[in-house]
């Protein structure tokens, strides 16, 4: 099985045709709705924000660090991975060279609401950096069943997925079941050996592609080459019974009654948005 890969596609086939389903799709040429799609390399940022900091395995790494990591790096000595910056908070000047944000195909998007905003329900917009080599520390589900959009702005990336229903051959960690247990680099058949049965799709997303992946879909990713992308989720009445659920289960394991307080306020933060929701006919 490929992945699909389209070029002019509209919003309405996009949602019959890969959002209601939960079929992952590479948009091709989304991207060129934003400024940065073709500015961003590491000599750009290096010359714009070569002190702009963040943390990353517990060190802390400015603009210059990490570019000249991940251009320095080889499989054999990977720079660390994923390298992210949070675009609101460290760099704020290249939000409008990112918009539309939602690439006029993910809306709507609920954790745009300045509810769900409050606290950490998954509304990030991030810039991921990484070099050869480098490779997610493990197959997941993105946190709250949110979907994922990842756009490629510099260099490639080598991504796997699995098609929905496979998750028992892929062993979800029993206190963390939004985690794999295995190592899809390197299985062990004799632990794990329903793997041997799932089917995963590898696929490599390039410079001004953009990834979308449905909420509940498995998936794991590593740099071929130096790379810059750009990360947000999504959230609405598509995966919200899911993210409802997500929310009980994570809260209640601090304690019920915060468990119950977080729980009452996202389902208020939902009304407020599907109210928005019917006032913009969506």
């Amino acid at each position: 099985m490929d992945i699909i890969r389209r070029d002019n596609i509209t919003y309405d086939e996009f949602m019959e045709e890969h959002y209601k389903p939960g079929v992952p799709l590479v948009f091709t040429n989304a991207a060129k709705v934003w400024k940065a799609n073709g500015l961003f390399t590491p000599d750009w940022f290096r010359k714009n924000y070569p002190d702009r900091k963040t943390d990353c395995r517990g060190n802390t790494y400015t603009m210059k660090q990490v570019m000249d990591m991940v251009e320095a790096a080889t499989v054999d000595a990977p720079a660390p991975y994923p390298i992210i910056f949070d675009i609101p908070s460290t760099l704020p000047e290249i939000l409008p060279l990112i918009e539309p944000l939602d690439l006029n195909y993910a809306s709507p998007n609920w954790l745009t609401n300045k509810m769900f905003q409050l606290g950490k329900w998954g509304y990030a917009t991030e810039m991921f950096v990484g070099g050869p080599g480098g490779q997610f520390p493990y197959m997941h589900i993105d946190y709250y069943h949110l979907n994922a959009w990842i756009t490629q702005l510099y260099g490639e990336k080598r991504f796997t997925v699995f098609p929905r229903g496979q998750e028992h051959m892929l062993y979800p960690l029993p206190d963390h079941p939004w985690r794999s247990e295995v190592n899809i680099l390197d299985p062990d058949y004799e632990k794990y050996p329903l793997f041997k049965d799932a089917t995963p799709i590898h696929f490599v997303v390039g410079p001004g592609e953009t990834l979308f992946i449905p909420f509940g879909t498995w998936h794991t990713a590593h740099s071929l080459t130096p790379t810059i992308s750009i990360a947000f989720d999504t959230l609405n009445r598509k995966n919200h019974k899911d993210f409802m659920k997500d929310v009980w289960a994570f809260k209640s394991r601090d304690s019920k009654l915060k468990a119950i307080a977080m729980y009452s306020y996202a389902a208020v933060a939902t009304q407020a948005s599907k109210i928005g929701d019917a006032l913009r006919g969506k």
